[in-house]
């Protein structure tokens, strides 16, 4: 009787399920291994030298003490930062460690450096320490630290905003580290996308020619060597006014008529003188006739003579009193009188009606020729050895956009007890008679012309925490660079020292990144 094979004795059954259980084991090995390796973050990259440990601190950002929340990184990106026992940045390399901290104190920001050897903190004692702060405008501040107590310190400021990069040379009595970190502290982050929808241009920092000038506030008023103020230098009555007000008037055109007793009575005087003249040259042609032909004396030849000078004078004299009152010969009637424009120009003023009886001194009329205007000013006193006869200035009207060149024509020479200044002015062309008397314009004079290393925009220029600054453009957004300026011309300004030619800054627009800033700043704390 044959006894039945149970399933393990079957060979074949059996090699199947020994590979089964070795491909479950495998799968099982796959999903575990993968498992651990996503917790860990995947394996470590070991480093064999100090360069390598100062790219792994560089990617940490450094803690400055001022609970500012730094970043780390070139790029701005927010990553983990290795914080040590005193809240800053911990540089680690192998069992030693150096922790960095940005500390304000009285209002100023120092670095402080703490050493650890397994965790456990160190004596600094024998150890200097040298840090290169590089900003994003090139500027490099070297720091040495040296033994204080239990850490390593140093006396020198660091301004802000705090945004640089850094690298770490330090030498204890055993050896020497490298390390690198940075701070993105104060910086604006802002895409490109963000800065075009915002309206902000970005310009780049260079030389530039800067003409700084002097301005003065002034008026436009009445070129008083071509306006005229007529009278009529008779008593009289109006028979006639044929002139408007701000009507344009030619030379010689007649104004206005007036009848005047005093006129009448000249051109009478002048007319019985002329009268006499003729009288007294025939009477003298034929005395001097009969003389020649031995009729009559010599002596009546001269009486004759004297005779006729006489009545010429007589007639000199009232053409001369004629001629001063500005009245013609002859005019139709003794009595009429005229008044004429003297020359081309626009009734700017007038006060005559028919019928009005008027005094030989009243202004009746005022003409100016409004082809050519005065821009007056004050020079305050300090500036009055910079302001010269013939220089050229530049006029800007200030109820439209307008402007005019011109030259100073007249600098007063007493200053005014009570305003400290003196009064100069400016001769304006005013061929289209824009310039009207009256206007409000400021007068720039160039002061000074000089080609500098380094300009912006004026635009660029804002003020944060009573400083000035320009947003310097950097990967990802902005930083407020404090700058010193110096001249300005109202569009470039120069920049002394803070920004370095080459630099890109937020040139319109600045004022966006500004308030941009204002917002980061109420969680920025000290």
């Amino acid at each position: 009787m044959s006894t039945p094979q149970t399933p393990s004795s079957d060979p074949q059954k059996n090699k199947r399920r020994h590979a089964l259980a070795i491909a479950v084991l495998v799968i099982l090995g796959i999903v575990v291994g993968a498992l651990i390796l996503t917790r860990t973050g995947g394996p470590k990259a070991s480093g064999d030298g100090h360069g390598d440990h100062a790219g792994e601190s560089h990617e940490e950002a450094s803690g400055d003490g001022h609970d500012h929340g730094a970043e780390g990184g070139a790029h701005g990106e927010e990553k983990k930062i290795a914080r040590g026992p005193h809240g800053g940045q911990k540089l680690v390399e192998g069992d030693f460690a150096a922790e960095v901290l940005l500390a304000e104190e009285g209002g100023k920001a120092r670095l402080k450096a703490w050493l650890f050897e397994k965790d456990v903190q160190a004596s600094p004692a024998g150890s200097a320490m040298t840090v290169v702060l590089t900003r994003p405008g090139g500027e490099r501040q070297e720091i040495r630290m040296a033994p204080a107590g239990d850490f390593l310190g140093s006396d020198q400021e660091i301004a802000e905003p705090h945004v640089f990069e850094a690298t770490v040379e330090l030498q204890t009595p055993k050896e020497s580290y490298l390390f690198a970190f940075g701070s993105s502290e104060g910086k604006i982050a802002m895409s490109d996308a963000q800065i075009q929808a915002a309206g902000v241009t970005v310009e780049t920092s260079g030389g530039a020619l800067i003409r700084s000038s002097l301005q003065f506030p002034g008026e436009i008023r009445f070129n008083e060597d071509l306006t005229a103020h007529i009278v009529p230098r008779v008593a009289g009555v109006v028979e006639g006014v044929s002139a408007n007000l701000g009507q344009p008037v030619k030379k010689g055109q007649v104004l206005a008529a007036i009848s005047s007793s005093a006129v009448s009575d000249v051109r009478a005087e002048l007319q019985s003188a002329a009268q006499r003249q003729a009288l007294a040259r025939t009477t003298y042609e034929r005395e001097k006739r009969l003389w020649e032909e031995k009729i009559s004396p010599e002596q009546d030849m001269l009486q004759a003579r004297q005779a006729l000078r006489e009545t010429e004078i007589a007639v000199a004299n009232a053409s001369q009193k004629l001629q001063t009152l500005g009245a013609s010969a002859s005019a139709g009637s003794l009595g009429r009188f005229e008044l004429r424009a003297p020359f081309d120009g626009v009734i700017v003023e007038k006060h005559i009606a028919l019928g009005e009886s008027v005094k030989e001194d009243a202004n009746v009329f005022t003409v100016s020729d409004l082809s050519s205007v005065w821009a007056q000013m004050d020079v305050p006193a300090r500036d009055l050895q910079r302001v010269r006869v013939g220089d050229k200035v530049l006029v800007r009207s200030g109820a439209f956009d307008a402007t005019a060149e011109g030259r100073i024509a007249y600098v007063g020479s007493l200053i005014g007890q009570q305003t400290r200044t003196a009064p100069a002015r400016v001769t304006l062309a005013n061929p289209q008679g824009a310039w009207r008397p009256g206007l409000f314009v400021t007068v720039e004079l160039l002061a000074d012309e000089a080609q500098v290393p380094v300009a912006v925009a004026s635009s660029a220029i804002q003020t944060l925490d009573d400083k000035t600054v320009v947003f310097m453009k950097v990967q990802g957004g902005f930083v407020p660079q404090p700058v010193q300026i110096g001249r300005s011309d109202g569009k470039r300004v120069e920049i002394v020292s803070g920004l370095q030619a080459g630099a890109s800054y937020a040139a319109a627009g600045s004022f966006v990144v500004k308030s941009e800033q204002g917002k980061g700043s109420a969680t920025h704390s000290h």
